[in-house]
């Protein structure tokens, strides 16, 4: 039996044994009054984490030709740990593998303690490199979108990726909506990828304009792995450049480093993670409380690391709160630019 087989089987095999095989996202999953809440961010608030999983599903790790070697098991113990110690109420996860890989990913999540009832996930064809939003709180709205497409010269290219868009109830009195991407990389492309990107970036500006012009005062967040700099094209064309749609969060950690890519080929750290508020949400967010992290198994389970993000559960008039301040002053040496 080749050895993605058996390794399938066996997740399969313990997540029946378990019970929590289901369809991803239209399953009741647990009992929401069973599920062990963390510490309050705030005295009515709520943590939002992005990460990327490098790789979490079926590659060809061993470079003999085939995508059969699942992530290591040293790797994928060191994200849970990670994701435990962080405990977010909704986590969004780039680069699960497939359904079976999703689902063992969930399974090791409720082992250590961290249950998400609602789920959605996202797959492109026969991708493993596809796209997961867990939440603690119900999904009361799912508008994913999984058609969007844009020409280069004569091409019509697909959004590789497609882009998750739902909306979560925190609690009756209030709700979000989140919207998840993982734009084109920076692996070389004919068309360039330059380009591919900053298209993927324009058609998800849409939505996001779309949304807001049918509500100016919507609470919006978008996060994901956008693969570029905050002064890129692709960025401005989703963030907005001379209209700003999108307000950038910026969580740094005690170093105020604001890092989130590590390219170990070329030494290089760099900011391509992010969670982005529409101005509805911004009296909501917390700055002060939100955070990249620091743990010392970040470089063993990805070359990403995450960022969580701290909000209030109501809704706050802007007199409430400081404004965020998305270009601070960078002393030299603080590891911003490495």
């Amino acid at each position: 039996m080749p050895r993605s087989t058996s390794f399938a089987f066996r997740i399969l095999a313990v997540l029946a044994a378990a019970g929590c095989l289901r369809l991803c996202g239209c399953g009741k999953g647990e009992d929401p009054s069973s599920v062990p809440r963390p510490p309050p961010t705030d005295a009515d608030g709520f943590t939002l984490m992005t990460y990327n999983l490098c790789r979490y599903g079926l590659q060809d790790r061993d470079n003999d030709g085939q995508k059969n070697d699942p992530k290591p098991g040293n790797e994928r113990k060191a994200l849970i740990s990670i994701i435990r110690k962080a405990n977010p109420d909704v986590l969004a996860v780039q680069e699960i593998g497939n359904v079976t890989f999703f689902e063992e990913f969930r399974f090791s999540l409720q082992e250590a303690g961290l249950v998400y009832p609602h789920t959605e996930y996202l797959q492109r064809g026969r991708s493993e490199v596809n796209m997961a939003v867990l939440s603690r709180f119900p999904i009361v709205a799912r508008q994913s979108h999984t058609d969007d497409q844009y020409s280069i010269g004569s091409a019509e290219i697909a959004v590789g990726r497609g882009f998750i868009d739902l909306e979560i109830e925190v609690h009756p009195a209030y709700r979000f909506r989140l919207m998840t991407a993982h734009l084109k990389s920076k692996v070389f492309h004919s068309l360039g990828q330059t380009e591919m990107r900053r298209n993927e970036a324009r058609l998800l500006n849409n939505h996001v304009r779309k949304a807001l012009k049918e509500n100016p005062e919507l609470n919006l967040v978008v996060v994901g792995d956008f693969n570029d700099s905050p002064n890129s094209a692709a960025f401005r064309e989703l963030a907005g450049d001379k209209q700003k749609y999108l307000l950038d969060i910026r969580p740094v950690d005690r170093e105020r480093s604001a890092w989130t890519f590590f390219d170990s080929t070329q030494d290089i750290y760099s900011r391509i993670d992010y969670i982005l508020v529409s101005h509805g949400m911004r009296p909501e967010a917390i700055p002060e409380k939100s955070y990249a992290m620091n743990d010392p198994l970040l470089f063993e389970a990805s070359d990403h690391r995450p960022i969580v993000a701290a909000f209030r559960s109501r809704e706050t008039a802007p007199s409430e709160t400081p404004p965020i301040v998305e270009k601070p002053k960078v002393s030299p040496g603080n590891g911003e630019d490495l």
